[in-house]
């Protein structure tokens, strides 16, 4: 008996002719997220199995399956030879090796099972249903467990693949969902530190888009400690959505620009302009045909259907903002699930929290803005060359 990782995937079942792409697309990803350790890949039908792997890196490896977009679930199972003409002998012993470890930990009074076969070799002569009756007869045999086919405590799970070997075991634990990474193009995302841009980097990766990262620095008045938060979230994320490109600009000179030259009211929509069209400047050098923002609707004076505007008005590439109707609540309760919020929350300041105006607009009229930039035009643009220039790639 040899054990072994079963990998499900969802999504790409939809995908017709296009489906080994997909596929491809999601191998490759596991192997990266694998890749610190031994195992043997196996491909069968609709399905793939992690092999041969040390007992000490069971745990780690469903951990990291666990956060591979395009699996939908993983399960740890016991692999045994089917043997149907032997009256499937090694799946019965490897069930009572089961049924005993499920009733050494049990702590339910008179606990119900049932028993679902999964018959994918149709060599086999008999019904599921009928292997299934003939299985929970060991389980009976074997513990004190009553059969419960519709509400049960435990359920025994036996899969026969077309190889030959069945695959026996009692949980089904679900994977991230979603498309692999890869397969949707290219993203540029605006990476403040906060809580929200992370989670809308995950929303977009877990749609099989590849991102890349910018950041927009402003020493002295932000610190090298904002800068590794930033590199810290980048790596929280690279769990879910492969490597990450980080672009650090920056950003200082702009903003004491915005300050001395433009209205005080309009301060945070021309900067955020600004960070579009480097962001732009950024998204060619990589092939990214998108920019990814944080952005939910209404959450500050930045991000009113005004403001979002005037700043989506500086770029000809699609903004895709996936927390746009998300409230605060929801988009804290992602960032914990994926383990992004504790470093989020910690005390390290953005630029964005720079030369703050007291009164900015919240409904900033396109044209308006646009004037009020002019006074720094010239030298704006200096400055934005300047920036790209320093760019710091981690």
């Amino acid at each position: 008996m040899n054990n072994v990782i079963i990998i499900r995937y969802g999504e790409i079942f939809l995908k017709g002719k296009n489906r080994d792409y997909f596929e491809s697309l999601l191998i490759k990803n596991i192997k990266v997220a694998l890749e610190d350790y031994d195992y043997k890949f196996v491909r069968t039908q609709g399905r793939y199995f992690i092999e041969d792997f040390s007992e000490d890196d069971g745990y780690e490896i469903m951990e990291h399956l666990k956060c591979v977009f395009g699996i939908y679930s993983l399960s740890y199972a016991t692999k045994v030879p089917t043997n149907f003409e032997g009256d499937f002998k090694e799946v019965k012993e490897s069930l009572k090796t089961l049924a005993k470890e499920i009733n050494e930990e049990n702590t339910i009074l008179n606990p119900t099972f049932r028993v679902t076969v999964k018959r994918a070799d149709k060599r086999i002569p008999m019904k599921s249903y009928e292997i299934a009756g003939e299985l929970a007869g060991v389980i009976l045999a074997t513990v004190r467990f009553k059969v419960s086919l519709e509400k049960h405590d435990y359920e025994f799970m036996v899969d026969m693949r077309e190889n030959g070997y069945s695959y026996v075991y009692s949980k089904v634990f679900m994977g991230a969902g979603g498309l692999p990474v890869g397969c949707s193009g290219k993203g540029m995302m605006l990476l403040s530190g906060g809580i929200d841009s992370p989670v809308a980097g995950y929303m977009m990766a877990k749609r099989g888009m590849k991102l890349f990262a910018v950041h927009f620095a402003s020493p002295p008045y932000t610190s090298d400690k904002a800068k590794e938060k930033v590199i810290e979230l980048k790596e929280i994320m690279e769990k879910y959505a492969g490597k990450i490109k980080l672009y650090v600009v920056p950003f200082t000179d702009i903003q004491m620009e915005i300050h001395k030259s433009c209205p005080s009211e309009f301060m945070i929509t021309i900067m955020r302009r600004y960070m579009m069209r480097i962001a732009t400047i950024l998204a060619a050098k990589e092939d990214c045909k998108s920019i990814v923002t944080g952005e939910s609707l209404g959450q500050v004076a930045s991000q009113t259907v005004e403001s979002m505007t005037c700043t989506g008005a500086t770029t000809d590439l699609p903004i895709f903002r996936p927390l746009i109707g998300f409230d605060k609540e929801d988009i804290m309760t992602l960032a914990k699930k994926i383990g992004t919020f504790e470093t989020s929350i910690l005390p390290y300041e953005d630029c964005c929290t720079v030369f703050l105006p007291k009164s900015p607009a919240i409904k900033p009229r396109l044209a308006v803005v646009e004037k009020a930039e002019q006074a720094m035009w010239e030298v704006g643009e200096e400055l934005m060359k300047k920036a790209i220039e320093n760019v710091e790639i981690i």
